[in-house]
């Protein structure tokens, strides 16, 4: 079931970056002649009005295909078709029809993370945490965070585990960490001596309450009695600060993906974690199978990558033709078809570098290589 809901979520995903596009292409006057979920060949199709509407056999993206994309192709269109052209298009009219995919993915990623930050769910607030550390969404509270392995809440709590009453008494975060340090070892205080009696806990597990004994010890290192657990709670986010908060993390991860897929033509570990798509759907297959939320977050993940790659400036890239629209306008005149295409040469090499990389990155983990 993950799966399909992994697959079905990357697919959505690429019909509505390819909907931007096709909306906007509409909106302003642009012919569309077809709107593809992958590529050809063509296993169906079918077509109302002037646009064919196609599922194609390469599962790697999508396209819109608008009719005139080039002078060349400007040129042995009818007549009647032209002005209608992409090419034949004011340059604000085709970026804005460029754009409108990858602002729909960034759209996408922009609500994803202010939704969860909303939630206030810890697996929520975790993982943002995860993906943009400077984005504050824990504070402390009566969570159990985080469990050190050989001390005495290894294998007595769990991750996730609300803490509600200690010996009785309402739980807050000074009051258990009062508690724990609190308490006196059996004998003479040494290294690992183990308290006089068990810390009696009230905790809230998978919705049912649950209690647990357990001994605090003393840790000579730190000069008190520890249980080995961080406690904390999700930051409460309002409206503004969960949708500055996800700008905040949108900007980490852009920054982060950029630097990552720099290094990944002079680094060979950095190569070796790119992934293609069945990487990135078997991740998202993995994170959904942990619960809604990461799911939702590993989508607007991708969602933001997706934006990302598309804007670089290179054809057939989205920032390729963004960026010939614009140098169009700044100069005033047409730039060669084969101008564009020589300049972005390096754009292609490094595109099928990184595909070529991710594909047999994934087969290697398929292979068990």
């Amino acid at each position: 079931m993950a799966w399909v809901i992994a697959v079905g979520g990357i697919i959505m995903l690429i019909i509505l970056h390819e909907a931007g596009h096709f909306l906007a292409a509409k909106a302003v006057g642009m012919r569309v002649e077809r709107f593809s979920l992958f590529f050809p060949p063509t296993i169906a199709s079918f077509k109302r009005g002037e646009t064919e509407y196609a599922i194609g056999a390469i599962p790697a993206g999508g396209y819109v295909k608008i009719t005139g994309m080039s002078r060349e192709e400007v040129e042995e269109l009818d007549p009647e078709l032209r002005p209608r052209a992409y090419y034949n298009q004011p340059p604000w009219k085709r970026i804005v029809v460029i754009l409108a995919g990858p602002g729909v993915n960034l759209l996408i990623a922009f609500v994803i993370f202010a939704v969860v930050l909303m939630s206030g769910t810890l697996g929520g607030a975790n993982t943002v945490s995860g993906l943009a550390p400077q984005v504050v969404t824990l504070v402390p509270g009566t969570y159990v965070d985080g469990i050190d392995r050989h001390y005495p809440a290894d294998g007595k709590l769990h991750g996730g585990d609300r803490i509600l009453a200690v010996n009785g008494r309402k739980a807050s975060y000074k009051s258990i960490v009062k508690q724990i340090r609190s308490d006196a070892c059996a004998t003479p205080r040494v290294a690992g001596c183990r308290a006089q009696r068990p810390l009696s806990l009230l905790v809230l597990r998978d919705g049912h309450r649950v209690t647990v004994s357990i001994y605090p010890r003393y840790y000579k290192g730190e000069g008190y009695m520890l249980l080995g657990v961080s406690l904390a709670a999700p930051r409460q986010f309002g409206l503004l600060s969960a949708l500055g908060n996800s700008a905040a993390t949108m900007w980490s991860l852009t920054a982060s993906t950029v630097t990552g897929l720099a290094h990944a033509v002079t680094s060979a570990k950095a190569r070796g974690q790119l992934s293609g798509i069945v990487g990135i759907t078997q991740d998202t297959a993995e994170a959904v199978a942990l619960g809604p939320v990461y799911g939702f977050l590993i989508i607007g993940f991708v969602s933001l990558v997706l934006a990302v790659i598309n804007l670089f400036p290179f054809l057939p890239l989205d920032g390729g033709h963004v960026l010939w629209s614009a140098a169009e306008k700044v100069r005033g005149s047409r730039i060669s078809t084969t101008a564009m295409w020589k300049f972005s040469s390096v754009g292609i090499v490094f595109l099928i570098f990184l595909v070529f990389t991710g594909l047999s990155n994934n087969i290697s983990h398929l292979t068990g290589g």
